[in-house]
């Protein structure tokens, strides 16, 4: 079986090559890029199994390198590098179709096990839950389809591998109070560190793109103090009124 390949997208010189370093002592084939324009130039020509992606970038800055990728129906896991930690800039990575971010300075182990965990997921490697499995979900008048990345329903809205995975999880246990450690593991995989902020903020990202697809709004419910619950349909009123 042949190694992961991974494409390192970032200006900074030392730690580009410090990240190359890291990995590559992993046992990952590794190609950089300085720059956003080189990058697109790459993965029009190369697949990679997972891009560590920076905010920003000359050329053509991070967040519009990964919003041609997805418009284009690339669904490479993408590891975000950012000093832009803040909520709203979350928020809009994970719009774009970000699977993770880390912000800047990090630690080397906490970095190393993001990669495991997104590259484990991507390859369908060993985890605590099942891969999605090509199909459609049912939630009333929008439809999950896993297959494609995007909810069917008054529009059709893309969704990022880790939000399917986060719905597919929660579909699974509908009607069930799940907590975030329990979430963390089931899309994450067991034994990887993400923080619980990574997880609200895919449910802050996830509710968006339900109400833009039509979906009942109160459909993904928050159990304060718990964790995250998905109604069943027998809980949700006709109407929204």
């Amino acid at each position: 079986m042949s190694c992961p390949k991974i494409l390192i997208v970032e200006d900074d010189p030392s730690l580009r090559t410090g990240i190359k370093d890291n990995l590559e002592i992993e046992g990952y084939a590794v190609q950089t890029a300085a720059d956003g324009g080189r990058a697109r130039r790459l993965l029009k020509n190369e697949r990679f199994d997972l891009i560590i992606l920076d905010w920003m970038l000359p050329i053509l800055s991070g967040p519009d390198l990964l919003r041609q990728l997805r418009g284009r129906g690339d669904q490479t896991p993408v590891l975000m590098l950012t000093v832009r930690n803040e909520v709203p800039d979350r928020v809009l990575g994970l719009e774009l179709g970000a699977d993770d971010f880390l912000g800047k300075p990090f630690a080397l182990q906490e970095f190393l096990a993001r990669v495991h965990a997104l590259l484990r997921r991507g390859t369908g490697g060993p985890s605590s839950e099942p891969e999605p499995v090509p199909g459609l979900l049912s939630l009333g008048q929008v439809k999950v389809n896993l297959a494609a990345f995007r909810l069917e329903g008054e529009s059709a809205v893309p969704l990022s591998p880790t939000e399917a995975r986060l719905l597919h999880a929660l579909h699974k246990r509908r009607g069930q109070v799940i907590s975030r450690d329990r979430l963390l593991d089931l899309v994450w995989g067991p034994g990887v560190y993400v923080g619980p902020r990574t997880i609200d903020t895919h449910v802050l990202n996830l509710r968006k793109k339900l109400d833009k697809a039509g979906a009942h709004r109160d459909l993904l419910q928050t159990v304060h103090g718990a964790g995250y619950r998905l109604r069943p349909e027998e809980e949700l009123p006709l109407t929204d009124s």
